[in-house]
């Protein structure tokens, strides 16, 4: 028989379904979770607590705060090198296209990341996901695309799936072999000789959970990605896309047409976009750290996804030259602080709708079924997970239903 055991005196944020729940953040004071085997059993106030958990074993959270564990759904975990230097070029006046133009960005760490080899790709990531899983992360998407050859590609993802057998996180891989296009070669013929054999190669192999684009002028275009995305349907694979961050060529409505389950980044987003979004259902994957680093002012259209329903996810894009943050915390801080939203929609956006952003529909939230990924912190309101700077209030973190 599975274990049974209690997480009592709680405050409980994001049980949006659970009878009672108050509010956008889905309060429940005076609240208790029932945790059996690697799920949640029953959520509530603890004056309904059903008769059959009332001699289960207890974690008392003296009055904190429960919530889903967060869900990072749009990382570069996986990569070689760092780019401090044109951290400094950007503030020295170098845009990012003329950094990229010149030959830095993705391609710098592409080359960083062929020269690293397996083993010590795997240890710079276990440090990476070791700082979210520190924030109480338990589920975390991680992209290739620094390879743009088959093997590194491979390598990449085969690093990405070893995370989730040496750490307790659970990994969603997305291929992004079509990240950047290679010196020498143009879109479409780096697609036919390397992208698409490469993504036939990893998902042969068991590695490739989603598959990514970069729709955008220095990457490619609508109809290159257009070309990957019917791959990746012939393959069975849903897909995702880096859409309008530096400019607008169409790749939101592209991302809807073909049923993606996100479309990421959206500065240059329109209201015809998000009302495409969200017929299709795509998330909108807010990315707060990229549009801190690279300097950006043109806000995703936060007003017209609320209008029309998007969901709003919020992730780290943990990487290595537009986004090197490693908080989920602060993440959920910037969205707030720099697109507006409120602390309710932060704790959605890392939650309920990070998990709809990767197809996971058994997590996100507290309610019966779902699995016991949950963190417990050491506050008193929701909203101070995305109110407090550089502070780490996590107290205890559940991963699968495994007692703390």
């Amino acid at each position: 028989m599975a274990e049974r055991w209690l997480i009592t005196h709680a405050t409980l944020a994001g049980a949006w379904d659970v009878p009672g729940a108050e509010g956008a953040h889905g309060l429940v004071t005076g609240a208790a979770v029932a945790v059996e085997g690697p799920r949640i059993a029953w959520a509530g106030p603890m004056a309904a607590l059903p008769a059959r958990f009332a001699r289960c074993a207890a974690l008392d959270a003296e009055g904190r705060l429960v919530t889903p564990a967060p869900i990072d759904c749009h990382t570069h975990l996986v990569h070689g090198g760092h780019r401090a230097r044109e951290f400094e070029m950007r503030l020295e006046g170098a845009s990012y296209e003329e950094i990229a133009r010149a030959g830095g960005g993705i391609l710098s760490t592409v080359a960083a990341t062929r020269a690293a080899g397996e083993e010590a790709l795997l240890a710079g990531a276990l440090r990476r996901v070791d700082a979210l899983i520190g924030e109480g992360v338990a589920a975390v998407e991680i992209k290739s695309g620094y390879g743009l050859d088959v093997e590194t590609e491979l390598v990449m993802l085969r690093v990405a799936r070893a995370i989730a057998r040496l750490r307790p996180v659970r990994v969603v891989t997305s291929f992004l072999g079509a990240h950047a296009v290679p010196r020498g070669m143009d879109g479409d013929d780096y697609l036919d000789r390397v992208c698409l054999p490469a993504l036939e190669a990893a998902h042969a192999e068991g590695l490739v959970d989603s598959v990514d684009g970069f729709c955008e002028g220095i990457a490619f275009s609508p109809a290159q990605i257009a070309r990957l995305f019917a791959r990746a349907r012939a393959l069975g694979l849903p897909v995702r896309l880096h859409a309008e961050q530096l400019s607008h060529l169409g790749g939101a409505r592209l991302a809807a047409e073909w049923g993606a389950l996100s479309a990421d980044h959206l500065e240059c987003a329109t209201e015809e976009d998000a009302r495409a979004m969200a017929g299709a259902g795509t998330v909108a994957v807010l990315l707060p750290g990229a549009f801190y680093t690279l300097g950006e002012t043109r806000r995703p259209p936060i007003a017209a996804f609320r209008a029309h329903g998007v969901p709003m996810a919020v992730a780290t894009d943990w990487n290595p030259g537009s986004s090197p943050l490693g908080s989920i915390l602060l993440a959920m801080n910037m969205a707030c602080t720099l697109f507006r939203l409120t602390p309710a929609e932060a704790l959605a956006g890392v939650t309920r709708h990070a998990a709809k952003a990767l197809g996971l529909t058994d997590c996100g939230a507290i309610a019966p079924g779902l699995r016991a990924d949950l963190a417990l912190w050491d506050v008193e309101h929701p909203a101070e997970l995305s109110y407090r700077i550089g502070v780490n209030p996590l107290w205890r973190r559940v991963f699968a239903g495994e007692r703390p």
